[in-house]
């Protein structure tokens, strides 16, 4: 059997799959984090063989070179056999591909200064995709390397979608556009939730909605991204964890003008700062909903601000698509939070979208979550990025 190895790398940190291909079978999982301090952690799991008891030690790792010695050595120590599972092909989760990137790509050393030059609009992830990429191509020398792009399912987005109302050459001189982001979850879900229906993904106009700690919405007609809250970069859209989603531009020159913060001060304000835990001092969904649940108000306030915005985003999509055959939920929160869920459908039973308290009931899915009379069938749907990078992976060395 042959598998395909799909790693995800951070500047401090390498997250693998080994997924068995013919089956889409996970073999074993693994995250190393703190790569480049004095001591790094390893949690490995063979979950072909123990998947409940991952192995955990520490150690220094250097860089990502090590990190994939280390790996490397995780498997041969516990299994499961690279052998008996050989690593047919490499797929690297890379978070911009641009306007340059819109499918899954053979890395190639042109395609590796094209992900370096991308840097610029990536600056956080770029760089660390690239040393996963070179580290990799160290450990696997002799099997292709394939590159899956967070932002190329967005690349159907019309002019109208992805254009801001700026000047148009500042904005084509340096980039400035909406890109899109979580693209491999949206294209996964997307086609996940037309299996599930037995229908053609090409029939369906759909909105997803991936909401974990980071959070976006996406129009999808006929299998193609033709709108997304996330922007020029992640931060743009809905509420999340610790970023604000849409937000007046001239707060931050007023913020800037009146509190004296400078441009770093507003990006770490905006990105890590805000979000429910900037309305409410806490990122988790569930402790805020506990602390709603006993009556806080800063909390109830905080739920209604995320709630409210996520409505507006399944109205303006609906008004977009013209028709909607489904809205789907999906990552940690959308899958696991039943009273998101409701609260995000509230009111707008108008529009054909009533949700079924019973079957909305509980965690997780594949399930359907609307009643039998709703117009737009409402879903549940796990995403699976691994899986869907895997795919891509196997397409792109086959095609």
């Amino acid at each position: 059997m042959s598998a395909v190895l799909v790693v995800n790398s951070g500047s401090s940190s390498l997250k693998y799959q080994l997924i068995e291909m013919t089956g889409e079978q996970v073999l074993a999982s693994g995250l190393i984090e703190r790569i480049g301090e004095d001591v790094g952690v390893v949690n490995h799991r063979n979950v072909e063989a123990d998947p409940d008891n991952p192995i955990v030690s520490e150690e220094p790792i250097k860089n990502h070179v090590d990190a994939f010695a280390v790996m490397l050595a995780r498997f041969a120590e516990h299994g499961p056999s690279m052998e008996e599972h050989p690593v047919l092909a490499v797929g690297h989760r890379v978070v911009h591909g641009g306007k340059r990137f819109f499918e899954a790509t053979r890395i190639t050393d042109l395609v590796k200064i094209n992900i370096q030059d991308l840097a610029e609009l990536a600056p956080l992830h770029n760089p660390a995709n690239l040393d996963g990429i070179v580290a990799a191509e160290r450990a696997f020398p002799s099997v292709p390397h394939v590159a899956i792009f967070d932002t190329a399912f967005h690349s159907t987005l019309p002019e109208k979608a992805y254009r801001y109302a700026i000047d148009r050459e500042l904005a084509d001189r340096h980039r400035v556009r909406r890109y899109g982001f979580h693209g491999t979850s949206h294209q996964f879900v997307s086609r996940a939730a037309a299996e599930f229906l037995g229908k053609d993904v090409t029939e369906l106009n759909q909105i997803i909605l991936h909401l974990g700690n980071g959070a976006s919405a996406t129009a999808v007609r006929g299998g193609e991204s033709v709108d997304t809250s996330m922007g020029f970069t992640p931060l743009e859209g809905l509420v999340m964890g610790t970023r604000s989603g849409d937000v007046d531009p001239a707060v931050l020159v007023h913020l800037q003008r009146v509190a004296g913060l400078s441009a770093a001060e507003i990006d770490t304000l905006l990105n890590r700062k805000s979000g429910l835990l900037g309305l409410a001092g806490a990122a988790d969904m569930r402790d805020l909903q506990a602390r709603a649940n006993d009556g806080d108000e800063i909390a109830v306030t905080a739920l209604d601000v995320y709630n409210h915005r996520l409505r507006g985003y399944v109205g303006k999509y609906y008004v977009d698509l013209g028709r909607v055959d489904t809205i789907v939920f999906t990552a940690g929160v959308g899958e696991n939070s039943p009273q998101v869920r409701e609260r995000a459908l509230a009111g707008l039973e108008r529009l054909g979208i009533k949700i079924d308290p019973a079957r909305n009931a509980g965690r997780g899915g594949p399930k359907i979550i609307s009643t039998d009379d709703s117009e737009v069938t409402v879903l549940v749907v796990p995403t699976n990025e691994e899986l869907e990078i895997a795919r891509q992976t196997l397409a792109a060395i086959e095609g």
